[in-house]
């Protein structure tokens, strides 16, 4: 049964020893390789493509938040001086409130 199938598949396929290793075979033959060749690497390229794609974008928001980062401390540190510059102003008009509220004699 098996035999048979064989040989109506390489009879309708025109498929022997002789056919193969011609020209025209070789050619079928080495096309069949680069297809399953390309067909393997496809998965390969698009994986390796897409991790440099987003590890470019990690390192482009890594390098936001250490911007940021510094950014933050600048304000904290405007905001500190802020607070000390009120202080001594409150604490400077406080005194010239307490030496105008003092009896004239």
């Amino acid at each position: 049964m098996i035999k048979r199938i064989n040989k109506e598949l390489n009879n309708r396929f025109n498929l022997n020893k002789e056919t193969i290793f011609t020209q025209k075979g070789s050619f079928i033959v080495l096309c069949l390789i680069l297809c399953l060749i390309l067909f393997l690497s496809m998965p390969k390229i698009y994986l390796s493509n897409n991790i440099y794609y987003i590890s470019k974008n990690i390192n482009q928001l890594d390098t936001h938040y250490m911007s940021l980062k510094e950014e933050n401390k600048f304000l904290i540190q405007q905001l500190e001086d802020a607070k000390f510059k009120n202080q001594i102003t409150d604490s400077l008009i406080m005194q010239n409130i307490d030496e105008s509220e003092e009896p004239i004699k």
